[in-house]
């Protein structure tokens, strides 16, 4: 064997013991990539339960929103229709107390009206009365003369 067939087998060797090392590499490459591919795995899926988590806590807080807004103008609804109640409630008094009021005063001049007549007849009464006794001291004054 001549010096150049021996070092074309040597690097024939160097070129298969190089290709082993290369598939070691592979293989060593590829269970790494296979437990790093794992642990990513879990925590894409540790990310997607949190995320489903907070999409579930943001659906919750919306929903809770929502319905204190409803709720706000449902008690604000009921407020402004208690407000018209009480507003038309003192409406319906005041007219009431107002007729009320227009009753007595009637009332009240007609009891004067009746007041000035019984009166306007004492008057008359007494003016009679006076005129009758007017006359009977006349008449007793022409007697004693």
């Amino acid at each position: 064997m001549s010096f150049s067939t021996e070092l074309k087998e040597e690097i024939t060797e160097i070129e298969k013991e190089l290709i082993k090392i290369g598939k070691k590499e592979k293989i060593v490459s590829k269970e790494v990539v296979e437990q790093i591919n794992t642990e990513l795995k879990a925590k894409v899926e540790e990310l997607t339960k949190s995320l489903e988590q907070y999409r579930n806590i943001e659906q919750t807080l919306q929903s809770t929103l929502l319905m204190a807004q409803t709720t706000a103008e449902d008690v604000k609804k009921v407020a402004k229709q208690q407000a018209d109640q009480i507003i038309n409630d003192a409406k319906d008094t005041a007219k009431q107390q107002a007729i009320e009021l227009d009753n007595e005063i009637i009332a009240k001049r007609k009891e004067l009206d009746d007041v000035k007549k019984q009166f306007d007849i004492y008057k008359a009464k007494m003016e009679s009365l006076l005129i009758s006794q007017l006359e009977l001291l006349k008449d007793v004054n022409k007697d004693d003369e």
